[in-house]
């Protein structure tokens, strides 16, 4: 049995499995140990219960390999619907590289009370964010800079280039970290602090000059740290974007 906990301590868990004994039994555990759950028993269902807005879990479990949605798709879309939530992979193998890095962990099955509870009072660490919420988007100087140059259209249509070419960028650096390759880790922060530089997109631009300058991530912790930018950046790039659709509506 997990360790019975305040309730109004405890997350609310999202999980998401195609197998129903395996949903079934993990929702039991969770339930009689004081958690909120909410079940679907796949991606699409998943997306369908965070679109309404009533839900927004503290953690979503969700199974590696399931039809339809899945894998890194899935939690790109779990991401963009409550960024604030810690995905969890649950998988009877490894992962591929490339979905592990994306998720903030993994539960392989079989697991037993002692591993759910050891994954859940982890789900909601303390973990030091790199971003100022007072620093600002994007630089209203060079904003202004570039509507006195072209028009309204002309601007947005390089913000949203900036958008796109920053969440290719995250895309790839999940890719760089799941490889422990920290010259592409490094590669990519240069690229990012240029192009978000010049755009005056500060705060992903701080991010890339801070992976840029990261250690070696060979080591857990220099690994933990990039991984810890990474979630950031996709914070940064989720306000840019709203930035976007606010200031420069289409």
């Amino acid at each position: 049995m997990l360790d019975p906990a305040h309730e109004c301590e405890l997350p609310t868990v999202l999980l998401i499995d195609d197998d129903m004994v395996s949903r079934e039994v993990t929702a039991t555990l969770l339930t009689m140990s004081g958690y909120t759950v909410h079940t679907a028993e796949n991606g699409s269902g998943a997306l369908a219960l965070l679109a309404d807005g009533l839900l927004c879990p503290g953690v979503v479990l969700m199974d590696a390999q399931m039809p339809g949605l899945s894998g890194l798709d899935l939690v790109r879309e779990l991401r963009a619907g409550c960024p604030a939530a810690r995905v969890y992979i649950v998988s009877g193998s490894g992962p591929n590289p490339e979905l592990a890095a994306g998720a903030d962990g993994l539960l392989l099955k079989p697991f037993d009370s002692e591993a759910l509870r050891k994954l859940l009072e982890g789900a909601s660490p303390v973990v030091r964010s790199h971003l100022d919420p007072n620093d600002p988007v994007v630089s209203t100087e060079i904003l202004a800079q570039l509507r006195q140059l072209m028009p309204e259209s002309g601007v947005r249509e390089i913000y949203s280039a900036v958008v796109a070419d920053l969440f290719r960028r995250i895309d790839a650096l999940t890719i760089a970290i799941a490889r422990r390759d920290s010259g592409e880790i490094h590669r990519i922060g240069h690229a990012i602090k240029g192009g978000c530089g010049m755009a005056g997109a500060l705060q992903a631009a701080h991010l890339g000059a801070l992976l840029e300058a990261a250690p070696a991530a060979s080591e857990d912790n220099h690994l933990d740290n990039s991984r810890a930018l990474l979630r950031d950046l996709r914070t940064a790039a989720q306000a840019l974007q709203r930035m976007l659709d606010a200031e420069l509506p289409a």
